[in-house]
């Protein structure tokens, strides 16, 4: 009875997500009255105001994470895991910055992610390929995480009713189906009632687990300090050196990155001027309050559910929510945690798919022929546009299910790749944004860095020597690729580059206070640079 009642109740959620992207998506059309291309489904037709933007960016901080890696994290180690507030909060606040000014250079030429960018910064369409290429093996292995953590979220609140096997399938369907059919603006309209549930949920979990199980917080709090002090203390418990300097240099080196992951850029790209991004950026910290809840649960989890070892520690606030409510509360619980894994997975889908159709398939002539034009992603090229639109869509599908094979017959190749998803991607920080701001980097400065940081990294990491005396890889091999790059753009070839600095940098007058770039409309796609 338990498993029926949960399973409905998941069931009756997963419809109304479906349904929720469908009629974002045809209310748009309705507006427009002509299908959408690829800028709408991509990046919501820049068009998204303060609200969708926060729900959707908050994407990224509320996903499986927060009811599995966050509690697991807490149940195993303890204050180490504070890094990830850290990171958010410094990241929201370089987001102040940098989200207006990618948004404004991306309007200007119009641009709908990274790899776009650069490609048009340096007139290299092949480098854009390139980096689409990077970034998907550094995104593949979040699908996969999402994958899995709704998998073992639905196995576990039907009661083992439903097998994990199946329920790593239905995490592909449900988000795959909705994502094809209507981009990001489908996903901001689902994000709505993710963060309903996901505020209802932890905020009451908040209150009821000490109740439940301490008779309050100063009992809870009083029994850890008392049998558990080292998880309340840098490194933590069993924490294979993550101390203070980990800590600070890991919190500097994502909070860099994040401005800058394609999923990040995606919610820039969609808003409707850059204020909504602004006042997104203040707005965004107070939302990571409540990731302080799956923390300290995961370390109230210690006393009600001990001995979880490996993956097992991941369901410590599952355990004590199954055992401990109604089925139908159970089963609210886990569709919060469900779509925590829908939301930022239809991003990563999304985001792989815009930078394939663009930057890579849309860039091959022979894959586009009939398409008279080159599509800007904002009205101009329209046959191209629908063409590479069709083409991020096929290839959405394509690394849902690479990622649900290796899911299923490989899993560790994913899990071994997200070791370095963040690191790898911190290393084209200098390339996007030292670029965006200083001409005088090069091509040849540019790639060199991020070859030498992003070698320095894998050795790093699949070595096992991260951290690196004490600090984040990433932050090391970041150190290398800004070295680099400035040794070459000083002492390497000078290419000569004609275009005057609004086609290049993304200068101040780009993102006034009103957020409208002061040149108006798309002036150059990337194809042709």
């Amino acid at each position: 009875m338990n498993a029926a009642v949960a399973t409905s109740v998941f069931g009756a959620f997963m419809v109304l997500t479906v349904a929720l992207g469908l009629l974002a998506v045809r209310r748009k059309g309705t507006e427009k009255g002509r299908p959408a291309g690829l800028s709408e489904w991509s990046v919501g037709g820049r068009s998204l105001g303060t609200v969708f933007i926060w729900v959707l960016m908050a994407g990224e901080s509320y996903t499986s994470f927060s009811y599995l890696g966050a509690a697991g994290w807490g149940y195993n180690s303890g204050a180490p895991v504070l890094y990830v507030l850290a990171y958010m909060s410094c990241g929201y606040a370089l987001g102040y910055v940098v989200g207006p000014m990618l948004w404004a250079y991306a309007r200007r030429h119009g641009l709908v992610g990274i790899t776009d960018m650069i490609a048009h910064r340096y007139r290299a369409p092949w480098l854009g390929a390139a980096v689409a290429l990077l970034a998907t093996v550094c995104l593949l292995p979040y699908i996969q995480l999402q994958i899995t953590g709704m998998g073992v979220v639905v196995s576990t609140i039907s009661y083992g009713a439903i097998s994990i096997n199946w329920a790593y399938f239905l995490s592909f369907a449900v988000t795959t189906g909705f994502v094809v059919i209507s981009g990001l603006r489908g996903s901001a309209w689902v994000s709505v009632l993710k963060d309903v549930l996901v505020i209802g949920t932890l905020g009451f979990l908040a209150v009821y687990v000490p109740l439940h199980y301490f008779d309050g917080y100063g009992p809870f709090l009083d029994r850890l300090v008392a049998e558990k002090p080292q998880w309340l203390t840098f490194p933590g418990h069993d924490s294979g050196g993550l101390g203070q300097v980990w800590f600070v240099t890991t919190t500097l080196v994502n909070s860099l990155t994040v401005v800058i992951f394609p999923t990040t850029v995606a919610g820039y790209l969609g808003a409707r001027n850059a204020e909504a991004l602004r006042r997104n950026a203040l707005y965004l910290p107070f939302y990571n309050v409540l990731l302080f809840v799956p923390m300290l649960l995961g370390m109230a989890a210690l006393f009600v559910v001990p001995g979880l070892t490996g993956a097992d520690s991941n369901l410590a606030l599952f355990k004590m929510v199954v055992d401990s409510l109604p089925a139908w509360a159970v089963g609210l619980v886990g569709v919060a945690a469900a779509l925590s894994s829908i939301v930022p997975m239809a991003v990563f889908m999304l985001v792989i798919g815009t930078m394939w159709g663009r930057s890579v398939l849309g860039a091959i002539p022979r894959l586009n022929k009939g398409a008279a034009g080159v599509a800007s992603g904002d009205g101009g090229g329209e046959a191209a546009g629908g063409r590479q639109k069709l083409w991020s869509q096929l290839v959405v599908v394509v690394a849902g299910a690479l990622a649900l094979l290796l899911t299923y017959t490989a899993p560790d190749t994913l899990v071994r790749l997200s070791l370095i998803s963040y690191e790898g991607m911190a290393q084209l920080v200098p390339m996007l944004l030292l670029g965006l701001v200083w001409r005088r980097l090069t091509l040849h400065a540019a790639v060199s860095g991020l070859v030498a940081g992003f070698t320095l990294v894998c050795v790093l990491v699949f070595g096992g020597h991260d951290p690196v005396w004490g600090m984040n890889a990433g932050i090391v091999g970041l150190a290398v690729n800004v070295a680099v790059a400035l040794a070459v753009t000083w002492l390497g070839p000078r290419a000569a580059d004609g275009r005057p600095d609004a086609e290049v940098l993304a200068l101040d007058d780009e993102f006034p206070r009103d957020g409208v770039p002061s040149q108006g409309a798309p002036v150059s796609p990337p194809a042709s640079s």
